[in-house]
């Protein structure tokens, strides 16, 4: 599986993953050739690029869940867009509810771990596809934290509107690796005129702007060394500020490395002045991290295998090194210092490695993935073009 940009296309490629429309319409299921007119329509939709399979290479295997989770994606990424610009232009919501709620219902009763798969961003769409992933993640945080549904409610609308300001400044400022004292100001100063038109057109729900207020203030106090006051920040700007800095960390992007969600997890547990531990715990019981099966790299440049989870510390799991099928359990005082989790195996679109086959022969017993087959009109080679629907973008 490669990842090819749009105008890299060519005739015949086959995609490896499935694409909808922005309301969530299947408009070419995987394993579908790509034709001119499929190229054309990928341009149109905005998209930067593709994951096409290697000539040879079978179709990856994707459960309902993933289908689900890069469905609800897409349509709310869509969503979100059309939303923040119509409040950056009217001083007036219009769906804002309608998301949040769409949110809730599919991420916030959630009474079991998901795997939370990064998508590709742009320039162009990174706040907007940013906004909906910190939504997603506060959402299954707080209600991890039992937190009342009228409070779920205002942190995730603050969520999907934390970054409104930053549409305002200059895109070129917002994606550099390195910023001056001059453009930090701008960047600055558009995040508080964000916060003086989340105050009017939130008038009604003062929580909203409070929390973007004081995630944004515990950030910037981290940034710049100062010490922030937990005990007073609301509970939704402590879930904020998790979700904020995961999402932010592990972002897949064209030109910049994602960092992985151990050293995410490890930033976050190594300053317990900004993150609240109890939520840095709520989003290790959220999404699937360091679960069974994943394969992983070491600090001593080995590979392993996850047997079993640590329930009382997710970075130090019980493993099975690969080249001499030695047992480790990073939870004994012994390898302290020693031997730790670096990164986690991935393919190329971003999922993890997994190896159940192993945890069977080492007589582990493994809930199995139910994996959704593609579609015989697709998996037999068919082109795009008779799956294409015109209109539909």
């Amino acid at each position: 599986m490669i990842f090819v940009k749009k105008d890299d296309l060519k005739t015949g490629m086959r995609l490896a993953r499935p694409i909808y429309n922005k309301n969530g319409v299947l408009l070419y299921e995987r394993n579908s050739r790509l034709t001119a007119q499929g190229i054309n329509s990928i341009r149109n939709f905005g998209l930067i690029g593709i994951f096409v399979l290697e000539p040879a290479e079978p179709v990856p295997p994707m459960t309902q869940d993933d289908i689900d989770f890069e469905r609800f994606q897409t349509i709310s990424v869509f969503s979100i867009q059309e939303e923040l610009n119509r409040i950056t232009q009217t001083w007036k919501y219009s769906k804002i509810q309608t998301i949040v709620a769409s949110v809730m219902k599919n991420y916030g009763n959630l009474n079991r771990k998901i795997s939370f798969v990064q998508n590709l961003r742009s320039k162009e769409d990174y706040i907007y596809k940013h906004s909906l992933n910190v939504a997603m993640l506060c959402a299954m945080m707080s209600h991890m934290l039992s937190v009342p549904m009228s409070e779920q409610s205002d942190i995730v609308t603050a969520a999907i509107v934390h970054d409104i300001g930053k549409l305002s400044a200059a895109k070129s400022l917002m994606h550099e690796d390195s910023l001056g004292k001059e453009a930090r100001e701008q960047i600055r100063s558009a995040e508080i005129a964000g916060f003086g038109l989340l105050e009017h057109v939130f008038s009604t729900t003062p929580s909203v702007r409070r929390i973007c207020m004081q995630a944004q203030a515990n950030l910037e106090n981290l940034e710049k060394g100062r010490e922030s006051d937990l005990l007073r920040m609301a509970i939704g700007a402590k879930i904020l500020s998790v979700a904020e800095i995961f999402d932010t960390m592990t972002a897949v992007q064209l030109d910049k490395d994602p960092e992985s969600e151990v050293a995410a997890f490890k930033y976050l547990l190594d300053n317990p002045k900004f993150f609240d531990e109890r939520i840095v715990n709520a989003l290790s019981r959220s999404i699937n991290i360091l679960i069974p099966g994943v394969s992983v790299e070491l600090n001593t440049g080995d590979r392993a295998l996850v047997l079993v989870e640590n329930p009382r510390n997710i970075l130090k799991p019980l493993l099975l090194t690969f080249h001499d099928n030695r047992i480790i359990d990073l939870g004994n005082k012994v390898y302290d210092g020693h031997v730790e989790i670096v990164d986690i195996m991935k393919t190329m679109d971003n999922r993890y490695v997994m190896d159940t086959a192993m945890l069977k022969r080492q007589g582990i017993k493994v809930e199995e993935p139910v994996y959704v087959d593609v579609p015989s009109q697709a998996g037999d080679g068919n082109d795009m073009e008779e799956e294409y629907i015109p209109g539909m973008f």
